[in-house]
C-alpha cells in the first residue's frame, strides 16, 4: 500500500527476517484485508469468496462450518469496509500531502516510520476480530481437521527450509536486492543506476536471518499445535501466541530485525527522495489510483 517495510515482498521478509511468524500461518488470509487498497476493487469485492478458498488450503471445512464462516466473514468484511477503509483513505491522503510540492521536500525516515506504525495499528485492528472469528471456527473443528492443519504447517516449514536455507550468502544478498528493486519499481518505474546501487548497498548491509525466522516459525507452530489440543482455556492461549509472540523474542533476534528494518527504511527514503520527475508522476498516479479505488469501495457499502 505504501513504501514501507510492510510492502517488501515475502521473499525478502522471509530471507531477512522482516516479518513475524504471527503475521503468517493461521491469520495470513486476513492480511488480504489490509492490502485492499493495493488490490483492485474486483478483488476486494470478492474477498468473501477468496478468503474461504485460501483457508481451504489449510483445512477442509464441512458444509455447516463453511456456512458459519460465510456468515461471520460477511459481518467482518462489512465492518472493515465501513470502519477501516475510510482510515486507509486518510492514510493515503496524508501520504499524498507529504509528497506534495517539489522534489526538494524530502521524505524522512521518521516520517516513513510513522506510516509503518499506522499500518501496523491497522493490522492489529483487523487481526483481533479476525482471530476471534477463527477461534470460534476452531471450536467446531474435529481433531482430524486440527491434525490436518498442523500437518500443512509442518509441510510448509519443510518447503521454506529447502527454499531459503540452501542459499549461500551471495544468493541471499541478490534475492534481497531483487525484492527491493521489484517493490520500488512497482511504485516508481525503472530505477536509474545510482538508485540501484543504493539498493545493492542496502541488500549487502542486511543481516541474514532466514534461519532465525524459520526457527521462530517452527517454535510458533509447535506452540500453536499444543494449544490446538483444545484443553480448557485453549482460546486464551492461542490469543497469547498470536498477540504476544514478538514481545517474547530473544533480544538478539529483535536486534537483527530492528537492524534490517532500519537498513531497508533508509534505502527506501533515499531512493524516493532521488526520484525523477517521471518517477514522481508515476508514484502520484499510483497513490491516486489507490485513493480512487477506496472511494469507490466505500461508496459500495451495503446498508
Amino acid at each position: 500500500m505504501v513504501l514501507s517495510t510492510n510492502s517488501i515482498p515475502g521473499s525478502l521478509q522471509a530471507g531477512q527476517g522482516l516479518q513475524r511468524p504471527w503475521r503468517r500461518h493461521l491469520l495470513w488470509p486476513l492480511l488480504l484485508l489490509l492490502s485492499a487498497c493495493s488490490s483492485t476493487t474486483f478483488v476486494y469485492n470478492r474477498l468473501d469468496f477468496i478468503l474461504p478458498w485460501y483457508l481451504d488450503r489449510y483445512v477442509d471445512l464441512d458444509r455447516t462450518q463453511s456456512e458459519q464462516l460465510d456468515v461471520e466473514l460477511g459481518e467482518l468484511l462489512q465492518w472493515h469496509r465501513s470502519e477501516e477503509l475510510p482510515g486507509y483513505l486518510n492514510f493515503l491522503n496524508d501520504l499524498a500531502e507529504d509528497l506534495h510540492g517539489d522534489l526538494a521536500s524530502p521524505l524522512t525516515v521518521a516520517r516513513l516510520q510513522s506510516y509503518a506504525d499506522r499500518a501496523e495499528q491497522a493490522w492489529f485492528r483487523v487481526r483481533d476480530p479476525g482471530l476471534e472469528l477463527l477461534l470460534r471456527l476452531g471450536d467446531d473443528l474435529s481433531q482430524e481437521q486440527i491434525d490436518d492443519f498442523i500437518a500443512v504447517m509442518d509441510k510448509k516449514q519443510s518447503k521454506y527450509e529447502r527454499k531459503y536455507l540452501d542459499r549461500d550468502d551471495e544468493e541471499v544478498v541478490e534475492d534481497a536486492f531483487e525484492s527491493l528493486e521489484e517493490t520500488l519499481e512497482d511504485y516508481l518505474g525503472r530505477l536509474d543506476e545510482s538508485q540501484l546501487q543504493r539498493l545493492r548497498v542496502a541488500a549487502g548491509a542486511l543481516l541474514r536471518s532466514d534461519a532465525i525466522w524459520l526457527r521462530e516459525r517452527s517454535a510458533w507452530t509447535a506452540e500453536l499445535a499444543e494449544a490446538l489440543q483444545r484443553k480448557a482455556g485453549w482460546q486464551q492461549r492461542v490469543r497469547g501466541i498470536v498477540r504476544d509472540w514478538e514481545a517474547r523474542l530473544d533480544p538478539e533476534v529483535q536486534a537483527i530485525y530492528d537492524h534490517n528494518t532500519t537498513v531497508v527504511q533508509a534505502a527506501i527514503v533515499d531512493v524516493v527522495n532521488s526520484r525523477s520527475d517521471k518517477q514522481d508522476s508515476r508514484l502520484r498516479k499510483k497513490i491516486d489510483g489507490f485513493r480512487d479505488d477506496l472511494v469507490l469501495l466505500i461508496s459500495q457499502q451495503k446498508n
